[in-house]
């Protein structure tokens, strides 16, 4: 075949590659508007008796070159297309969606703006034990500059009889610290009754990943004005995730704040795995700001340096982590506190690197 041939064979293709995108903007069209109508009428947008007849249709006459199947495959998508095109109007678009709102979500905590493109540490206890210990993790985060701190009030655990939090007590040890020190504090609820509590002792609600798809606590957690810190849970896709920020936005609150805190896989090296590509992947497909827990995605002291780096370098709106006055008698976690020596060379190495830039230190 000479280059002749080819070239207008080529011609042909672009011809034929035009009629088609004008034939399929046109059906396009109409479809929106059988979307209108069916709308008006209260009728399900979805119509699987119709689908089916229509792919029967093209099967009865296909006589090739392609196989029924194939031309099956691809008249589905140009259906499934279709519906979406239906419903993909600007009500019926995700509330936590990219989509739906193209600037960035900055969530206002007692002054800190997460998401803001200045990257944080929140830190603290993995529980509340005491308001000795409490008060101790917050003088040393308030003298590294730190104004966000995390702390367990509720534990929920995988077994019933390990330590399972100080409850309503913890909460007011947090909100005592955090009067004294000037910190924003953050703390996970396990049960939608506990919201009250939690709004009037926290700063931002945390709802674990054990909780993630607590439906009814998500819905509890739309209905009030307080930040909300979604963990990811255990095994959940990033679809999963997303949607379980939207619960949250679905009644009213759109402060959310996603995040990463590793996945359970096969691998035993780490507590969890982390999934640091979910990070460009959630601030792609949302516009909420996102954290990476390096505690409990990897459950070891020694990784949480190189998992925060990573963390901020993928573009993490902060790294979350745990520090203890004394982990060798924490009440959980042990293996994965850092105590306060590590924790200061732990910052001083994340500032060297050039991807923090450590808080102002107050004066002793």
């Amino acid at each position: 075949m000479s280059n002749e041939q080819l070239e207008e064979l080529r011609a042909q293709l672009d011809e034929v590659n035009d009629q088609l995108f004008d034939l399929i903007t046109k059906r396009a069209e109409l479809a929106q508007e059988v979307g209108r109508v069916k709308a008006a009428q209260g009728i399900n947008r979805f119509d699987p008796v119709r689908e089916r007849k229509m792919l029967n249709d093209l099967a009865a006459k296909n006589q090739g070159p392609f196989q029924t199947s194939t031309v099956q495959h691809i008249f589905k998508e140009i259906f499934k297309a279709s519906l979406e095109l239906q419903e993909d109007d600007h009500s019926k678009l995700m509330l936590v969606s990219r989509k739906k709102k193209q600037e960035d979500t900055i969530v206002d905590v007692k002054g800190e703006k997460i998401g803001d493109g200045e990257q944080r540490i929140i830190a603290g206890p993995c529980s509340v034990e005491s308001e000795e210990q409490v008060d101790q993790v917050a003088e040393v985060l308030k003298k590294q500059g730190i104004k966000l701190m995390r702390g367990g009030a509720f534990k929920p655990r995988t077994s019933p009889y390990d330590f399972q939090g100080l409850g309503e007590e913890g909460l007011r040890i947090l909100k005592k610290a955090s009067e004294k020190h000037g910190l924003a504090v953050i703390s996970e609820i396990v049960t939608p009754h506990d919201i009250e509590k939690a709004v009037e002792y926290l700063d931002v609600i945390q709802i674990g990943a054990r909780n993630m798809q607590n439906f009814e606590l998500l819905k509890a957690a739309g209905r009030v004005n307080k930040p909300i810190l979604l963990k990811r849970g255990l095994s959940a896709t990033l679809a999963e995730f997303i949607n379980a920020a939207e619960y949250i936005a679905s009644q009213g609150n759109d402060n959310i704040i996603l995040c990463e805190r590793g996945i359970r896989t096969y691998e035993t090296a780490t507590r969890n795995t982390l999934d640091i590509s979910a990070v460009p992947i959630l601030k792609q497909e949302t516009h909420l700001p996102v954290l990476v827990d390096v505690t409990h995605s990897t459950g070891r002291r020694d990784l949480l340096l190189p998992a925060a780096k990573a963390a901020l370098a993928i573009g993490a709106d902060g790294v979350m982590t745990e520090v203890h006055p004394d982990p060798a008698v924490a009440l959980s976690d042990s293996a994965q506190q850092m105590d306060f020596p590590q924790f200061d060379e732990f910052l001083t190495k994340l500032t060297e690197s050039g991807l923090y830039k450590k808080g102002q230190v107050t004066a002793k």
